[in-house]
Order: C-alpha cells, then structure tokens, then sequence
C-alpha cells in the first residue's frame, strides 16, 4: 500500500511528506532575484506617504505595498492618489476585496468556530459585490488585489482570460484563504493564484515541500500581526529565502492595535504603525546582510509587479 501510495504521489508530482532535507529553491523571480519586500497594512495613501518616506530615510528597498479594509472603503480620489504613488515609485499597490462576510450582515463569521468564514464572500450577492470593486480599481489604475475567496479567484481569473477586467491583474491569495498545504495551494495556482500568503508559522520542511510543488512566489510574514501569532523570524530570514524562492518578506507588527476597517479616525495609529513595519524590515534586512548570504532582491519596478497604470 505504502508503494502505491509513494507512486500516486509522484505521479502528481508531490513530496511525500514535507521535505526535511531543506532543499535549496532553484527557481527565482521573472529577473533572476530570490526576493522581495512587502509592507501589509498600509491603510490609504497617507499611510502610503509616511511608507515611503520611512523606506527613503532607513534605505529599504519597498516592492509591495498591501492593504486590509478594501477597495470599498477608499474614495475614487483616495485610490487615484495611491496608484499616483505606485506609478512613480514603481511599486505593487494591491488593495484587498470587500465587503467580507464578517462586515455584511453575516452571523456565523462572528461566531467562535465561524471565523474562517469571515473574509470570504458568502451568496453569489457577496461574489458579485467583490467583483464590482475588483472592476472599479482596476477601473481607478489599481493592478493588484488581495482575495480571501476561492470563489471569487476563480470568477476574476475567467474574467481575465475573457478580458472583461486586464490580463496583468496581479491577484494576491490572503493569509486569511487559511490554504494549509500544498495539494490545497495548487488548486488555487491552477485556477489563477499569482502569489499567495502562507501560515506565518510554517516550517521550513513545509516550505520546501510547498516549493517543490507551485512555481508563483510565496508571501510569507517575517513579523506576523498578533491575530496570526505574532511570530518573528528575522533570524531564519537566510534560510526562509534559500528554500522557498521566489519569496516576498512581509514585515507585520506584534503588539499594535487592530485598523480594519481604517479611516480618519485613526490614520495616527496607522501612520505610525506603517512607519514600524518599514522600521522592521530595516531590521530584517541588516540582520540578512550580517548572515553574509549572497541572495538576491530584485529591483525597483521590476517585472511581474502589479504596478498601478494611468
């Protein structure tokens, strides 16, 4: 049984078991680099504003900025604003799908054992609103967005091939799909995932094996906000990027109070907190240098970014 079982699993090109020999990825970014740096929760484009400008001061290389409270909770103007931004520094903008279940009238997603429910989109009602505010930030400049729904991935990577919305789309897989494994991965891959978010806590064996079967860059937390375990792993950061190239570091932040959904009334707390993720990556990419590891990050603008047009 055992060896059928082995065989089936090669056959579909699966590792049997995570790999914990730590094999070395050999594949890359469409430039040759092995990664690049992503600040989560950059709440509208005054929290963007203060991103850059901490990246100016403490010389971090930012190639990603993404967002949680969604399109649907940014005015025509305030988009416009952050693609400007994106078109000028040559950076991915990806902006998250709303509304959730968790904010539309949902009970369950607001029970103990329903929060898994809570970003995705439940009815065809919740689908179709999604997709509405895919078609109006593309519509605004926007080439990137964050899905929490299977669903939802699936209607926008038709729509693509169909070309009802652009073909260079970047569609970002959320942390909060709760994918767990590789199988469950693939199935998104094939049906028009281009980068996905992984358990901010998974082995390096599980990343390996994870790598050995999708070819789309990996988002994994190298500081994880409290909600996802708060874990920190600036020390692993050579090994992350060894076995699971092409990878983006995300630098979250422990410790800071929960923004979604943001706005005014707390642009402060965003703003500061926007300043301490770029802080962290600071951190994380001296504490990389000191490992004397020869990696490469790409360029700024560089190809397969979801960078803002006009």
């Amino acid at each position: 049984m055992t060896t059928t079982t082995q065989q089936l699993f090669e056959q579909l090109g699966l590792p049997y078991g995570d790999r914990h020999d730590l094999p070395s990825s050999e594949k890359r970014f469409p430039d040759g680099a092995h990664y690049r740096v992503e600040i989560p929760s950059v709440e509208g484009p005054g929290v963007l504003n203060a991103v850059l400008s901490e990246a100016d001061k403490r010389g971090v290389r930012v190639h990603r900025v993404s967002q949680g409270s969604g399109i649907m909770l940014q005015t025509d103007a305030e988009i416009r604003e952050m693609a400007q931004f994106g078109i000028e520094r040559q950076i991915e903008i990806s902006l998250f799908v709303g509304p959730r279940a968790g904010w539309d009238g949902q009970a369950q997603p607001l029970t103990p054992d329903g929060k898994i429910m809570a970003w995705r989109h439940i009815g065809m009602d919740q689908v179709i609103y999604g997709f509405n505010d895919v078609v109006r930030g593309c519509e605004l400049g926007i080439r990137g967005i964050l899905s929490a729904d299977e669903g939802l991935t699936v209607l926008l990577n038709e729509a693509r091939k169909q070309g009802i919305i652009p073909a260079d789309l970047v569609i970002k897989g959320s942390a909060l799909l709760g994918v767990a494994n590789p199988i469950g991965i693939k199935l998104l891959v094939d049906n028009g995932m281009d980068t996905i978010n992984v358990a901010s806590s998974i082995s390096l064996a599980q990343l390996a094996a994870l790598r050995q079967v999708i070819d789309i860059p990996i988002d994994l937390y190298i500081e994880a906000p409290d909600g996802l375990g708060g874990f920190t792993r600036y020390h692993e950061l050579a090994e992350i990027i060894r076995v699971a190239a092409p990878i983006y570091l995300k630098f979250g932040l422990r410790n800071a109070p929960g923004i979604y959904p943001s706005g005014q009334h707390i642009d402060g707390a965003a703003i500061l907190q926007g300043r301490e993720r770029v802080r962290r990556a600071a951190i994380g990419m001296e504490m990389l240098a000191r490992t004397g590891s020869q990696y490469i990050m790409s360029e700024i603008g560089a190809e397969g970014l979801g960078i803002p047009v006009r």
